[in-house]
């Protein structure tokens, strides 16, 4: 349950003007789209005052004072301008939707295109989860704030500043009776929606990790079935899901008790009003709309300010998302293109490495004074103990990581000298468990060179040994593979990776332990392409079943960092180190199972060195 002990770094809840303005230039590309919902909406909040205006002189003046043609004047006058504000809801309507959803692909994409370029060391310390709350809902609320949010903070100042020109030229003794309310009003809104986002900050928090325990729980189902561990996960899940409604409750009783606060000082603002306006009608200083319309024009300036004070609530709850999103962009890779890094073409050439150190955590060293050279078109073959540093050699000839201390070289040059284009187009990896994209099996083998014919796909997968075992299923190469190849077997799974790694013709080829999952069968046919995949090219085995590299160059015996063994087959089973130990080891596995039909079905679990 890695993700749901990951904790997201804390990001401040008040106004942070930097971050404000970065959201603010998200938007700057549409400025014209800016301009034009603010345009619509100041239209429709001018023409909402007026409406109210103009029913004040339907009473006053065509009611009350029994003039018809006056009354038919208005009237024509409030329909025609209805049809005016019903086109301005639209415009700002269409304007606002539209640059939402452009702001939210925009920020979307450049997380997106970020975290290609991300080392894998930030994916090795980030949860799924947290990177999928950042793409997904922070990016939803920062998108609402620049649209929606903006509009309603517009919508409340035009309707505040209007309603107070025309209620100062009704009465003005009123109007300043309304201003003394105003500032009570802000301080209460104020007051509770920043007590109300400390609590919503929380529940953000929490669903980050909710997020990854799905995830992860979703994704592991198979190894929770397994291990009859649906128990602990639901306990574990209830203690998150628990801690996210104690929060949203609070941040749920603070909001009910906000609103009747909000009606209470309201009510008490409206009531006083009609009381001293019931005074000025008897002195003559007031008509009977001009109350009409003044009641309306208070309930225009009041509401305003409390979704104001929503909209602020709601401003800094998206600046934080807005940390969050800003943060994944301005994460640094930890391993980056050098200036003047070069792509010579190629990278065949001796790979050396030259005392080199490395390490995940600076006191947990992994590789300790390392040194090793491989020359070009050998095949090298890496055993040993789990966590010996064996996966840590192929990653960082990857340069999927880069040495702490000493050098690696290819060709005899400093490879942080070359770009990481140009090594990693040029190295394919098989991996002990293979992914595949959702799509069909053409799609995936042809994933990492999209201009391949599919005679090239088909070829590819001949050389693999997946071409005989596609043409079986139903729709051949055009077959689904499911989301993450979950309709096919490990082995076939295995199969279209190796093929997807002949189709790229990589310089370097790695094979990660890519048969200890599949069964004798697969095995062999994986072991068929290996061989084809390795004539000429400078490559790199971790073996898990020993069989698989008797006809490696070399094969490293890898333990604690350090190269113990080296020699090929022949001459580590005459020294009788850890190599023959472990090659009789499973030798004598292999042979119990033939005759075992128990450890037939469990054989892998006791082959494990």
């Amino acid at each position: 349950m890695s993700d749901i002990s990951f904790e997201e770094e804390e990001f401040t809840t008040q106004f942070n003007g930097r971050t404000l303005l970065r959201i603010v230039q998200q938007v700057k590309p549409y400025w014209k789209w800016v301009a034009g919902f603010l345009l619509g909406m100041a239209v429709v909040s001018t023409l909402d005052s007026y409406f109210t205006y103009l029913g004040k002189q339907i009473i006053d003046e065509g009611i009350l004072a029994r003039d018809r043609e006056r009354l038919i004047e208005i009237v024509t006058v409030y329909g025609s301008l209805i049809v005016m504000q019903a086109l301005g809801v639209f415009v700002f309507i269409y304007m606002t939707g539209v640059l939402g959803q452009r702001v939210q692909y925009d920020l979307r994409k450049k997380m997106f295109n970020h975290l290609q370029a991300l080392s894998f060391s930030y994916f090795d310390r980030t949860p799924v989860g947290w990177i999928m709350s950042r793409v997904t809902s922070d990016s939803e609320r920062v998108s609402e704030l620049v649209t929606w949010g903006m509009l309603d903070v517009t919508w409340a100042v035009f309707n505040i500043a209007t309603a107070a020109v025309f209620m100062l030229s009704i009465n003005w003794q009123l109007t300043l009776i309304v201003f003394l309310v105003i500032p009570v009003l802000v301080i209460v809104a104020i007051w509770f929606k920043t007590r109300i986002l400390v609590q919503y900050r929380k529940v953000r928090k929490v669903n980050s990790k909710i997020t990854g325990a799905y995830n992860e729980n979703i994704s592991g189902v198979r190894v929770s079935k397994a291990l009859c561990r649906e128990e602990k996960n639901l306990e574990e899940f209830g203690l998150l899901s628990g801690e996210m409604y104690r929060a949203g409750f609070k941040a749920a009783w603070l909001s009910a008790l906000f609103f009747p606060m909000v009606q209470l000082i309201s009510s008490v603002a409206v009531g006083s009003i009609i009381v001293y306006s019931g005074l000025q009608v008897e002195l003559g200083l007031l008509t009977i709309g001009g109350i009409q319309a003044f009641v309306t024009y208070v309930t225009f300036m009041l509401w305003p300010i409390n979704e104001m004070a929503r909209v602020y609530a709601e401003m800094q709850r998206a600046v934080a998302s807005a940390e969050r999103i800003f943060s994944l962009i301005d994460a640094v890779p930890d391993v980056a293109d050098e200036p003047g890094a070069i792509d010579p073409g190629t990278i065949k050439g001796d790979i050396e490495f030259d005392h080199v150190d490395f390490y995940y955590e600076p006191d947990e060293p992994v590789l300790q004074d390392f040194n090793l050279t491989v020359k070009r078109g050998e095949t090298i073959a890496l055993v040993g103990p789990t966590g010996g540093g064996k996966s840590t050699i192929v990653n960082l000839v990857c340069r999927f990581y880069e040495p702490k201390a000493g050098v690696l070289r290819i060709g005899g040059r400093d490879y942080r000298e070359y770009s990481l284009h140009a090594i990693q187009s040029r190295v394919g990896v098989v991996l002990q468990t293979p992914h595949l994209f959702s799509g069909t099996i053409r799609e995936n083998i042809r994933y990492g060179r999209l201009d391949a014919t599919d005679a090239e796909v088909e070829a590819a997968a001949k050389v693999a040994g997946a071409h005989e075992f596609i043409l079986k299923l139903e729709k051949g190469y055009d077959e689904d593979v499911g989301e993450g190849g979950g309709l096919l077997s490990v082995g076939e799974k295995q199969l279209i990776s190796l093929a997807r790694a002949v189709l790229a013709d990589p310089e370097v080829f790695i094979m990660d332990e890519a048969t200890s999952s599949v069964d004798t069968l697969t095995e062999a046919l994986v072991q068929r392409g290996m061989e084809a995949m390795m004539q000429d090219r400078t490559s790199f085995i971790i073996a898990h079943r020993l069989s698989t590299i008797k006809r490696a160059d070399r094969i490293l015996v890898i333990e604690n960092g350090r190269i113990t063994e080296m020699g090929t087959h022949a001459e580590l089973l005459r020294a009788r180190g850890h190599y023959y130990r472990l090659y009789t080891r499973q030798f004598r596995d292999e042979r119990a199972r033939a005759y075992d039909p128990f450890r037939a079905t469990t054989g892998a679990a006791s082959a494990a060195p």
